[in-house]
């Protein structure tokens, strides 16, 4: 080993195991050359190596400080199945790919990020995300697109502004995304539901309710829904853009997980919308990871200028390091690399996921998607809180859905099943321990 690499490695073992705390001065490079018995260039080698890696930082005729003496640790592996969580699989992700990103970010827009930028986002990677939209079949002029704090801004923003129809109520499927019901009760929102099935909305009552209710905008998750794991075929597509258009209506179509569509055929409904009736929303939270905080928000002329005003009062802009991260990211291809690997992951582990349901669900309603999730619909005997309690005991995590409904609304007994933290072999070992539990008396009502 090279002397530096040994004066390295010393200096690294004393930051993690706390000698040197966070913030800690590390002793001079005098104090060091004498200590290791070596010339100063080798100590700075040493150093330099450190800072590269981000464990210590220098400060001019200060020295030198340790940043953090925490260590990175794999979550250990556990028994649990858990079937409960949604977050995406933290390991498929490239990290040390995203770090050079963020650090030449930093580096090459320094003048940016001193800035206050723009209530639309930062132009390059507007331009950048205006070509990844057009291969979601998404083509919109560069004005209609707008950067946001993640996806849940855009609908934080679109559910409190005022709409062109000036209307107020808002119609969403129920069950629908649970941080979003959140959002309508926690501030008290005019809302309404429309009962979602694994066969999709009843078109009638949808009718209904835009002819009859004073409804602003409908929000819906066509592909892939949270938490049924469903997709609207193409006659109901259709059907909900004709009635948007006849009742005026507008429509937000949260395309959270367009990344995972495998069907070339399965444009979301903003390809079809000749009346500017549709906002369409994409999220990066599954595809890279929730932290990044960027959402797209591609939004019909008549309502970009009521939009930046509320976006303006709300954060200025978008944080401006994770805009440049994810520019570069974009352009240098590694976002459409790391796509099809997490993408492939998703779809082993779908394709088990929705073999075991109907290997040892079959009798039950559930989605057909081939998706990281999916749901059965339980019988109304069931005792879901004895249930889910029952199979915790037997190491599998579950969650009910009732906070993916409003409060006044009807909670069907659905059982969602996730499968994204879930290790490939044991997807099928967690549906058959569902399925004995279901055949257990104790988890009925009497």
């Amino acid at each position: 080993m090279l002397k530096y690499e040994s004066i390295y490695q010393s200096l690294l073992m004393q930051i993690q195991s706390g000698i040197f705390a966070t913030g800690a001065k590390i002793p001079s490079i005098r104090t060091l050359t004498e200590q290791y018995d070596c010339s100063k260039s080798t100590v700075l080698t040493a150093l330099k190596k450190l800072e590269e890696q981000h464990i210590i930082y220098a400060l001019p005729k200060s020295g030198y400080y340790v940043v953090d003496n925490h260590v990175f640790t794999p979550p250990l592996s556990t028994d649990i199945i858990d079937f409960a969580t949604s977050s995406p699989t933290w390991h498929a992700f490239p990290y040390k790919e995203f770090q050079h990103c963020i650090n030449k970010a930093i580096d090459t827009y320094q003048e940016e990020l001193f800035r206050y930028g723009t209530p639309k986002g930062w132009p390059p990677l507007i331009a950048e995300a205006k070509e990844l939209l057009e291969s979601y079949q998404v083509f919109a002029q560069t004005e209609q697109i707008l950067i946001t704090t993640g996806v849940q801004q855009a609908l934080s923003l679109l559910s409190i502004m005022p709409f062109p129809n000036n209307r107020t109520t808002i119609l969403v499927e129920q069950p629908s995304y649970h941080l979003y019901m959140d959002m309508l009760k926690t501030f008290q929102l005019p809302a309404i539901g429309i009962k979602r099935t694994a066969n999709g909305i009843d078109l009638n009552r949808l009718e209904q309710l835009f002819q009859t209710e004073d409804i602003k905008f409908f929000y819906t998750m066509p592909r892939f829904h949270n938490p049924l794991g469903t997709s609207y075929d193409k006659k109901q597509k259709e059907a909900i853009l004709q009635l948007a258009h006849k009742y005026n209506v507008y429509i937000i179509e949260d395309d959270y997980i367009a990344d995972f569509e495998t069907n070339s055929k399965n444009d979301p409904l903003f390809t079809e919308d000749y009346h500017e009736k549709v906002i369409y929303l994409k999220s990066f939270s599954k595809v890279l990871f929730p932290g990044l905080r960027v959402g797209l928000a591609v939004l019909p002329p008549a309502l970009i200028d009521m939009f930046q005003k509320y976006k303006m009062t709300t954060d200025i802009d978008s944080s401006m390091i994770s805009q440049a991260a994810l520019y570069l990211y974009l352009k240098n291809g590694l976002f459409e690399h790391n796509k099809t690997k997490v993408s492939d992951i998703y779809q082993v582990r779908g394709k088990i996921l929705h073999q075991s349901i109907q290997d040892h669900l079959s009798m039950y309603e559930s989605s057909g998607e081939i998706v990281m999730h999916s749901h059965i619909l339980l019988p109304k005997r069931v005792n879901l809180p004895t249930f889910i309690a029952h199979l915790h005991q037997d190491g599998i995590l579950l969650d009910s859905v009732n906070k993916n409904y409003l409060d006044d609304f009807y909670n069907e007994r659905i059982l969602k099943l996730n499968v994204s933290s879930v290790e490939v072999h044991r997807i099928d070992e967690g549906i058959k321990k569902v399925a004995s539990a279901l055949k257990n008396p104790r988890n009925y009502f009497l």
